[in-house]
C-alpha cells in the first residue's frame, strides 16, 4: 500500500474520511452526513464508520466518519489504530483504490497510528485465489494523509518500518507447508533480511550434528526437509555490548510425529512456526527503523513428520546442554527444538536475557483463549517490561507461575527428564522444561503464543487468518527497555 501525505484533499478522490472522537461530530459536516449519521446512530466509538454522500465543488464525494472512542482514554493509540482499520475493512474491496484521510488535530503519534490502523488491516494474501469476483478483490491500495502536523510523515516512516515486520509474519505464517519448510523459511526471509542490514547465519544438520543438537534434529529425522538454526543480528547499540536474544520456534508443520495427531484441524499446523515467524517480522521491522539496540535473534526450523526414521515415543535424546530427555511424546515436539536453540544462544552470544516464542501448547488455550498470550518468567524486571509492552502494542500478555513442585513433574526414571508432564497444568510444565535449559542467573522469558498467530474470525487490525502477534510485542519491548 502507498501512503502519502498532502495539504489538501487531491483532486479525483471519491472517498474522504475524517477521524471523530466518541459523542463529537465536527460542526462543519454537510447537512446530509451529519443528519445521516445521527440518524444511524453513529456515536464515533473506537473503529465505528458511518458513510453517505455529498456535493463538493460539483462532484459527489463519499464522506466518511471513523470513530477513535473518547478522547482521554488511556487506549487512545488503540482506538486510533481501530479507527483506521475500520476504513480499511469497509472499503478495501469497494472498488475504489484510493481513500483521503483528513487527520488534522491528532499528534504525528496518533496520526501514525490511524494510518498503521488502515495498512494492517488492509493486508490480505490471495497468491492462491484465482476465482474471485470483482467484489472480492482488494482495490484500494493508495491512501493520502491530510492536514497532518509537522512530524507525522517521520512519525509514519518509523512504524511503517513496524508494519513492514508484522506483514513478513503475516505472510510466513500464512503460507502452506509445502511453499514455507526449514530450508525455503531462510531463503524467504535472507534477502529482505540482508538488504535492511541484518547479519545472517544458518547452521545445517552436519553443523548442529557436530554440536550435538540432538533434541531439535530428533525433532526433524522423520522429515524429507532438513532442519535448520537460523540466526541474525542486528548491532544498532553500544559496540560490543552484550545482546538481548530473541528464540523463535519454527516447526513449519507438525503432524505430531508418530504421536500423530487427529486428522480434522491438522492442517492448522502450517501456523506452529509462528514463533519464528514473530521472531523474524520483528528483527525485520527493528533493522528498517534502525533501532539503537543490539539483539540476537535464533529460529530453530524444523518439520515433524512420522516415517522410519522418525523419533518414536520411549526414545532418549541427547540435548546440546548434555542434559537427556525421554521423548514420551513426540507431540511434545516444540520445547525440544527451543532447548538446542537455547543452549546455543547462550554459548554463542551470552545474552543479557532471553525471551523465546513459542506456538507451544494447547493448554494455554484453555487457560487464556485468545485473548493474552501466557507470560513465564525466571525474573520480575523482565516479565513486568513484557506485560508492559503488551499493553503498549496491543499485543496482550498474561504471567503464569513456574514453580519447583511443577518441575518435579518433568522427572524420569531413565533420563535427566522427561519431555511431557501430567495432563494437568500442561503449559506450566512445558515452561519448566525450558527453564532447566537457562543457565543460573540469566534473565528469561517464555512467551506461549498458540492462542495469538492466527484468528477464526477478523480482529481489530487482522482480518481472518494470520494476526502478526509478537511483532510489535518485541518492537516496544526494545523501545521500552534497550532503546530507552
Amino acid at each position: 500500500m502507498q501512503i502519502t501525505f498532502a495539504d489538501t484533499i487531491p483532486a479525483g478522490i471519491s472517498i474522504v474520511a475524517r477521524v471523530v472522537d466518541q459523542d463529537t461530530l465536527p460542526g462543519d459536516l454537510e447537512r446530509p452526513i451529519a443528519e445521516g449519521a445521527r440518524a444511524a446512530r453513529f456515536k464515533g466509538r473506537a473503529g465505528q464508520v458511518f458513510d453517505g454522500f455529498a456535493e463538493r465543488e460539483g462532484a459527489v464525494v463519499r464522506v466518511a466518519l471513523a470513530g477513535a472512542g473518547e478522547k482521554g482514554d488511556e487506549a487512545r493509540l488503540a482506538n486510533l489504530e481501530k479507527a483506521g482499520a475500520g476504513l480499511a475493512a469497509k472499503y478495501a474491496c469497494s472498488g475504489s483504490d484510493s481513500l483521503a484521510v483528513e487527520l488534522g488535530g491528532l499528534s504525528a503519534e496518533e496520526a501514525a497510528a490511524v494510518l498503521m490502523g488502515v495498512r494492517l488491516r488492509t493486508w490480505r494474501y490471495d497468491r492462491y485465489r484465482t476465482k474471485m469476483k470483482d467484489e472480492q478483490k482488494v482495490t484500494l491500495d493508495k491512501v493520502i494523509a491530510v492536514g497532518a502536523v509537522d512530524g507525522a510523515e517521520a512519525a509514519w516512516t518509523d512504524a511503517a518500518a513496524v508494519a513492514d515486520g508484522v506483514e513478513l509474519t503475516k505472510e510466513l505464517v500464512t503460507e502452506p507447508a509445502n511453499v514455507i519448510y526449514p530450508e525455503s523459511f531462510v531463503e524467504r526471509v535472507k534477502g529482505p533480511f540482508e538488504k535492511a542490514g541484518l547479519k545472517v547465519r544458518v547452521l545445517d544438520v552436519d553443523e548442529m550434528t557436530k554440536l550435538g543438537m540432538g533434541a531439535l534434529l530428533g525433532v526433524g529425522q522423520g522429515s524429507d526437509r532438513p532442519s535448520r538454526l537460523l540466526v541474525v543480528e542486528w548491532n544498532g547499540g553500544v559496540k560490543g555490548a552484550r545482546p538481548t536474544a530473541f528464540v523463535g520456534k519454527g516447526v513449519t508443520f507438525d503432524t505430531g510425529g508418530i504421536s500423530l495427531k487427529p486428522g480434522p484441524g491438522m492442517g492448522d499446523m502450517k501456523w506452529d512456526m509462528g514463533g519464528a515467524g514473530a521472531v523474524a517480522g520483528a528483527m525485520l521491522a527493528l533493522a528498517r527503523r534502525k533501532a539503537k539496540a543490539n539483539v540476537v535473534a535464533v529460529m530453530g526450523l524444523v518439520e515433524n513428520m512420522p516415517d522410519g526414521k522418525a523419533m518414536r515415543p520411549g526414545d532418549v535424546v541427547t540435548t546440546m546442554s548434555g542434559q537427556t530427555v525421554e521423548v514420551l511424546n513426540t507431540d511434545a515436539e516444540g520445547r525440544l527444538v527451543l532447548c538446542d536453540a537455547i543452549t546455543w544462544v547462550q554459548k554463542e552470544y551470552d545474552p543479557v536475557a532471553i525471551v523465546d516464542f513459542a506456538t507451544l501448547t494447547g493448554a494455554i488455550l484453555i487457560s487464556l483463549g485468545t485473548e493474552h498470550a501466557g507470560l513465564f518468567s525466571n525474573d520480575d524486571g523482565l516479565a513486568d517490561s513484557l506485560l508492559r509492552a503488551g499493553r503498549e502494542s496491543g499485543d496482550k500478555l498474561w504471567r503464569m507461575p513456574l514453580a519447583p513442585a511443577y518441575d518435579k513433574l518433568l522427572d524420569s526414571p531413565i533420563a535427566d527428564m522427561q519431555n511431557i508432564g501430567p495432563r494437568e497444568g500442561g503449559s506450566i510444565t512445558a515452561a519448566q522444561f525450558l527453564q532447566r535449559f537457562v543457565d543460573k542467573g540469566r534473565a528469561w522469558a517464555h512467551c506461549d503464543i498458540a492462542g495469538m498467530v492466527w484468528a477464526a474470525k477478523p480482529g481489530a487490525t487482522w482480518g481472518k487468518g494470520a494476526t502478526g502477534y509478537g511483532v510489535r510485542l518485541i518492537d516496544r519491548y526494545v523501545r521500552d527497555t534497550l532503546e530507552s
